[in-house]
Parts: C-alpha cells; structure tokens; sequence
C-alpha cells in the first residue's frame, strides 16, 4: 500500500486519536494476570497489541473484543492461571509484545518459545535476557540470548536488585512484572525516568509499587485484581497532527483526550522551544492517567538541540520532530538518541535518508542528527522501510514538500495507527 501525499491549504479540526499503544499492552497483560474480569475501553487494536492478545490467548486466557469502539474484555487466569503454550509464541514486530512477555514467561513453570518477524529477531533481547536470567529463569536464544528466537524454562524466581545500563521502560517493565513472581523484593534502578505506564496500571490493579528515586520496588506474590481500565488516546500518534498543524500554513487542529503522562510529553516541550503555537487545556485523568486536549496552530519554528534526558520522554517521536526540525529556521541537534538504531528500522538512517531526498540537509551522527533547516522541500518517492513511524513522518514532510509526495508500503503504520491517513485527510483544507 503506498500514500500520495500533496500540500493541503491547510489543516483544521477536532480529532481524536487511537488508543495508546503501551498502555493497550498492559491493559491486556495486566489483565490477564488479574483475577476476574477487566474492561478496556479505547483499546487500540493495532497489530502490534494484537500480537500481545494473541500470545496470552495462546496461554489460555479468553478475550471477547477488541471491538470496533476499541472495547476488551479481558478474562484473567490470576498470577498463576497461565498454562504452557501449544507453539512458539509469535509476537510479529512488536518489541513490547516479547519483552513484556518474557518478564510474565520468566515466572511461569513450564517451557515456551517465543520469536517475531525478521525485524524484531534483529532487536536486542539480551537487555532482558540477563537480568531474568540473573533471577533463576533458563533463556536460550540466537548469539547467547542475545536475540530472539527465544526459549525459556520459567519457574521459582529470586528477586534481585539490578541497575539498567540502558533507559529502558521496557526492560524495566519486563523486570516488574518478573517480581510479581520473585521470592522477595525487586529493585530496578533506571539512569534516568523512563515512561512510567506499568507502575501506574500496577497500582490500579491493586498491586503495590514503591518508589525511591529513581529506584522502583515491588514485592513478589502480590496478587492483582481485575478492573475497568480507559486508555487515553497515544501521545505519540498525536505528535504527527501536531507537527503537522505546526508545519503547514494557516493550521489549527486540536486533538481531543491525548495522554499527556510527564515521562511521555517530551514533544510538547521541545515544540514549544522551537516556538510552536500550543494551548493544552481540559485536563483530567482516565484512571492514573493524565489526559488534555491539545490545540495547534501554524507558526514559524527555530531550530533547538535536543538531547540528555528529555530523550526517553520523546524517542518515538523524533522520525516527526526531524521533520519540524528540517522546516525550521537554523539548526537542529538532535543527540544521545543511539537506541533509535535499533528500533523497525535504524531511524537515525532511513529519516536521514527520506529528508534528504526531499531536499533537507541532514548529517547522520553516532547517537542523532544535526539538520540544517529551512532549506524548500520537493515531492519525491520515499520508502518506509517498513517502519510505521518513519512513514508517517515522512507523510507530514510531504504535506510542505512542493508537488506530489509517494511513501510507500504503508501498511506497517497499522501497527501502532490505524486509519492515519483518514484522520489527517479529514483535516485538509483543499
């Protein structure tokens, strides 16, 4: 499936975006380890948390949804109501999917295999691997563990006190879940913060989570409760409009009921230091999480450095803050972001070399990019790599580039947002 993108007039309007992508895994992980029934309203039912539905189901776990309104049902097994699985485990492209799961199939008793598409067998595992590892599971995988496909032998686990050497929220969220299990307590110490998603849900299905610093802690045995879970819409979905109605001339779009959680909202404050027009108002919470509307609107953007620890609160939103970077004035650095190679695809490379064929001046650096904005864009044909965020963000660089833009195989962007192309074609003032 491929995109043709032209410049809009501009773009106006009030959306809404699709549920957000790690919540909507953890509400169906949760879930399942939770006694009794959980509902999830505005789960977003992309491939990548299908693949997480499809693995518990594997598990014995039953589900009715997601339907059409993103409504799940989810009926839990409790902590130890999961059984061994029949075959190998196929978590597709999704990261979260197997690392998540690996935290959950470190503690269950009985053997599994879990593996995924020729992307995700590329991203490392062994982040997760040697901690689980270090509390009593049996991992075997390609290169030592390093890389999946993985099978583990889970079983009684040892809590134990681990440092990750890498931000990692979902390393971090793999070892949680593994202290569900643990004999004792479990500490994780992060570098920095990291997005916070599965402590919140944690606490909301009862369990407790302390936190020292930037040292959590969870006890093992603690059993979690079934309970009515509202997933704010993505965050990271909306960074896209938002750049977008930043971007285009004589914008103002407002997306309606955006999680604005504050290891998330890097991309409004980094925005509005390059002197984007934004107003965020009604806020509220959905469970333990915070939700606002966010409103946009057209302005000139200066170029900003970006880097240190803002840089967990927006890695999935810098392919789209590359692309406002480019249609700024002066220069942006974009620095400490080396995970972006190794994510669908290596980011810092095919967001380089879409902008550069668009006409940007872009430098590709070990760990980021220095882009020298402000220079015109041309309409050209652009690929995705197969990557959903690098297609969406080159679809709003074609939305200023002059004449017709091409991005091709779009269809990876139904992992994380379907009916993208509808939402910003709703918006196009023509």
């Amino acid at each position: 499936m491929n995109w043709e993108i032209t410049p809009p007039r501009a773009l106006k309007g009030s959306v809404s975006v699709p549920g957000d992508k790690s919540i909507s895994h953890r509400a169906a992980l949760l879930g399942a380890l939770a006694e009794g029934e959980t509902w999830v309203e505005n789960f977003l039912a992309g491939a990548d948390c299908l693949a997480t539905i499809r693995c518990l189901a594997a598990m014995g776990v039953t589900f009715e949804g997601p339907d059409e309104k993103g409504c799940l049902v989810v009926h839990g097994r409790g902590r130890r109501g999961l059984r061994e699985p029949a075959d190998v485990l196929d978590a597709a492209n999704s990261g979260t999917t197997m690392r998540l799961l690996l935290g959950v199939l470190a503690g269950c008793p009985f053997f599994s295999v879990i593996t995924g598409d020729a992307s995700l067998r590329r991203r490392p595992m062994g982040r997760v691997v040697e901690p689980l590892s270090r509390m009593g599971a049996s991992i075997w995988g390609r290169q030592g563990g390093k890389f999946a496909p993985l099978a583990v032998q889970g079983g009684e686990l040892e809590a134990i006190s681990y440092t990750l050497p890498v931000a990692s929220a979902q390393v971090k969220s793999a070892l949680l879940l593994a202290g569900l299990f643990a004999r004792g307590e479990t500490r994780i110490t992060e570098p920095v913060p990291t997005r916070d998603h599965t402590e919140r849900m944690l606490e909301q299905f009862g369990a407790e989570v302390r936190r020292e610093g930037n040292t959590l802690c969870i006890r093992g045995g603690q059993g979690l409760a079934g309970c009515r879970v509202v997933v704010p819409g993505d965050i990271s979905s909306a960074a896209f409009l938002m750049v977008a109605a930043a971007v285009v001339p004589g914008s103002d779009v407002t997306v309606r009921g955006v999680g604005i959680n504050p290891t998330r909202d890097g991309i409004i404050e980094v925005l509005k230091q390059m002197g984007a027009d934004i107003e965020i108002s009604n806020r509220g919470y959905l469970g333990n999480e915070p939700v606002a509307d966010i409103r946009i609107r057209h302005s000139r953007l200066t170029g900003v450095t970006i880097g240190g620890e803002i840089i967990p609160r927006l890695i999935d939103e810098i392919p789209v803050l590359a692309v406002a970077g480019a249609l700024a004035e002066g220069e942006t650095v974009i620095k400490d972001a080396g995970e972006l190679r190794v994510k669908e695809s290596d980011r810092l490379e095919t967001v380089a070399a879409g902008l550069k064929k668009l006409g940007a001046e872009v430098e590709v650096m070990s760990d980021g990019l220095r882009i020298r904005g402000g220079r015109p864009l041309t309409g050209t044909v652009l690929q995705s790599h197969g990557d959903h965020r690098v297609a969406m963000a080159m679809a709003v660089a074609g939305l200023v580039a002059r004449g017709k833009t091409q991005v091709q195989d779009t269809a990876c962007v139904d992992v994380s947002f379907p009916g993208f192309v509808v939402i910003l074609n709703s918006l196009r003032v023509d």
